[in-house]
């Protein structure tokens, strides 16, 4: 579980942006090279420690694996 606010903010940005571009058509291998490029640019940057940076891997790495990330979600039909 992510704690620090900033390493959190990171994860919902990423989350945010994996979704839109499985949205956009872009398959598990290109999100898998937007993730390791997002996070060698955050390794590089020095904005986080490198143990929040592992952690933020581990529980992206966790999420972009969890289909149920991807589905579409599909409306309700209104019985009235």
């Amino acid at each position: 579980m992510l704690q620090d606010s900033l390493t959190i903010r990171y994860y919902q940005r990423l989350s945010d942006n994996l979704v839109e571009l499985w949205n956009r058509g872009y398959r598990f291998d290109d999100l898998r090279l937007y993730l390791d490029g997002y996070l060698s640019a955050l390794r590089h940057a020095s904005v986080l420690e490198p143990y929040q940076i592992n952690r933020l891997e581990e529980e992206i790495t966790r999420y972009i694996y969890d289909p149920s990330n991807f589905d579409a979600v599909m409306p309700e039909p209104d019985y009235r």
